[in-house]
């Protein structure tokens, strides 16, 4: 890269705000349906932070098309990959690096990589389809699933449903290496989802926000949460605020 190109990064966010100014989706439509924050996707846009992988794989999603369109990892059709011939590749030169292990074939579901979390990385919350395996190598690794959180050790492992939503963060001073294993299409193989192929209007956005304003006030929402607030309102009998710390 010479130093008159512009950083990979920043790249990358150029590619993905055209991509949705092509389809005349709202920053806000995008975090929406892809489970992410809007603050998020401003900062990737504007080439100030680096998505994960299967942040990236969930606003491709939701732009129509493969992830393969932003990023070019590598291949494998062969059972077998050793440890020295394994490429080490990352996202927009992020320090957080992959090395791809599973294979490609017809029918397959399993999609696997090695994660490598240099210290104090923290992943951004995230919500999608699927379900999804870690298995910590080396290091230790806090992750939180709905909210609750877990250290993990060398040797430990969890497995939980992908639409919950879920971060990591590598709380120590020492790079973590994890086995990740799941069903959401990292490498962009199988095209793009064609159930969120489709523009979101801006009605849709303000029902949804409606929706979501009524769920919350009357402690209705899918969360703990909103269930938690609404036996709170019921127990108090005039809806006062919740101050338990």
């Amino acid at each position: 890269m010479s130093a008159a190109d512009p950083p990979q990064g920043l790249t990358l966010g150029r590619r993905l705000r055209a991509r949705r100014a092509e389809l005349g989706l709202t920053m806000q439509a995008v975090a929406t349906e892809a489970g992410l924050s809007v603050g998020f996707i401003s900062q990737v846009e504007r080439g100030l932070t680096a998505p994960s992988l299967s942040s990236l794989v969930s606003i491709s999603r939701v732009l129509g098309v493969p992830v393969s369109r932003f990023l070019d990892q590598p291949e494998n059709t062969d059972q077998l990959t050793r440890r020295a011939s394994r490429e080490v590749y990352s996202i927009a030169h992020d320090d957080l690096a992959y090395e791809r292990l599973s294979s490609s074939f017809p029918g397959s579901l399993l999609r696997s990589v090695i994660m490598h979390e240099p210290p104090g990385h923290r992943s951004i919350a995230i919500s999608h389809q699927g379900e999804e395996m870690m298995y910590v190598l080396r290091g230790e690794l806090t992750v939180e699933v709905d909210g609750k959180r877990t250290v993990m050790g060398e040797g430990d492992s969890i497995h939980f449903a992908s639409t919950l939503i879920h971060s990591t963060w590598n709380h120590t001073d020492q790079p973590t290496t994890v086995l990740w294993c799941g069903t959401m299409d990292v490498f962009g193989e199988t095209g793009a989802d064609p159930i969120r192929h489709r523009q979101v209007t801006q009605s849709e956005i303000q029902h949804e926000q409606q929706e979501r304003r009524h769920r919350h006030e009357t402690g209705t929402d899918l969360g703990p949460s909103g269930r938690h607030n609404a036996d709170r309102r019921r127990t108090d009998g005039h809806g006062g605020r919740n101050t338990s710390p």
